[in-house]
């Protein structure tokens, strides 16, 4: 018997839609040589939550690793000595984007962490880009910045495609070199358009595990979204993921696994959650790690119990979320960060990741 995944729509979380983007327009070169386009205020990196929550602000929250639980998540864990904070820009009244930094020296980083945030970005209100990077860069000339760096940004973040086209205009130099990949694929309206967009290989694969796992005795996928049973949800998936394999059990560390629990818990009260548990026969086999934002669902991490690794237990509880995201009409599915081939054989296609350096003059 099996209580998998139904093939009627869910009620969706909750989910701030992502603005629609225009191309970035060049610097107004009106405005004057050394003429800044608006002011810059330097304040604690916590006030990113009330930006957040304003929505007359007009910003665009496209990353989720921007988002104030996720951030606030990592800076609880791992902020502790480090000098940061959060330049907010300005024209007259409007707020135009939100940089929170890194401070070292006459260097300046875009907030991050290569294994626990798996790209950044600016937060920049919708076709702003010109009017936002003058003050920012005139200001970090003023405090005596020389380089400012982001260790992941997408290829494709229309920041990064200003900054290339406008670095002379900015006065700056600017670096982006491919240090990584993710890997997304846009969803189909329904579940058998999928299967139908995979390899038929891959289609005919996908569809025996599926059958295997039924064979094995009952099935039960459970989603755990409620803030209230995600605690519990949590220590489950720390059990999993700690059991896969030895490097993954020396990943978490204690200020690690502070951080999952942290994250989970202030993701789950902003509706961003969806656990996908797989059991079998009543036992945890599986759990992947979802976070739902801007009809985008993104698969953080899984993990399984190595007795149902013959029955593909990791692999499907992520083939049962993507299934559920299509269900609930989200629009794209986002493997994040890392090459490993599954992502390739489930749809995903590839989008590159840089480190973008900016030198100062």
């Amino acid at each position: 018997m099996s209580t998998l995944l139904p093939d009627s729509k869910r009620p969706s979380a909750l989910t701030r839609d992502a603005r629609t983007r225009k191309d970035p327009a060049p610097p107004d070169n009106r405005r004057g040589a050394g003429r800044l386009a608006g002011t810059v205020t330097v304040e604690p990196i916590e006030h990113l939550t009330r930006y957040w929550q304003a929505a007359e602000s007009g910003l665009a929250w496209e990353c989720p690793f921007i988002l104030p639980p996720w951030l606030g998540a990592w800076w609880h864990a791992f902020g502790k000595g480090l000098r940061g904070c959060l330049y907010v820009i300005r024209e007259q009244s409007a707020v135009l984007g939100l940089v929170p930094v890194t401070m070292s020296g006459d260097r300046a980083r875009l907030v991050g962490d290569p294994d626990l945030i798996d790209y950044s970005d600016f937060v920049i209100a919708p076709s702003c880009e010109p009017e936002f990077f003058s003050p920012l860069f005139g200001h970090l000339r003023q405090e005596g910045i020389k380089e400012f760096t982001a260790d992941r940004i997408r290829a494709d973040s229309p920041a990064i495609s200003f900054l290339r086209a406008h670095s002379a205009a900015l006065g700056c130099e600017v670096s982006c070199r491919p240090v990584d990949v993710l890997y997304e694929m846009d969803l189909p309206d329904s579940w058998e358009a999928y299967l139908d967009q995979l390899t038929g290989k891959e289609r005919h694969e996908t569809r025996r595990k599926l059958r295997r796992l039924e064979d094995a005795g009952t099935a039960d996928v459970r989603i755990i979204e409620n803030a209230s049973e995600v605690p519990a949800a949590m220590d489950t998936f720390v059990t999993l993921f700690r059991s896969n394999r030895p490097e993954k059990a020396r990943f978490m560390t204690g200020p690690v696994e502070t951080f999952f629990r942290t994250l989970a818990a202030g993701m789950a009260a902003a509706g961003f959650v969806r656990l996908f548990a797989l059991d079998l026969n009543g036992l945890p086999a599986a759990m992947a790690m979802c976070f739902d934002h801007a009809s985008t669902v993104y698969l953080y991490n899984n993990g399984f119990d190595q007795r149902f690794s013959h029955l593909s237990a990791g692999l499907l509880s992520k083939v049962f979320s993507i299934k559920d995201s299509i269900l609930r009409g989200r629009k794209r599915y986002n493997f994040l960060r890392g090459a490993e081939p599954y992502k390739r054989r489930l749809g995903g296609r590839a989008v590159r990741l840089l480190r973008v350096e900016v030198s100062l003059r």
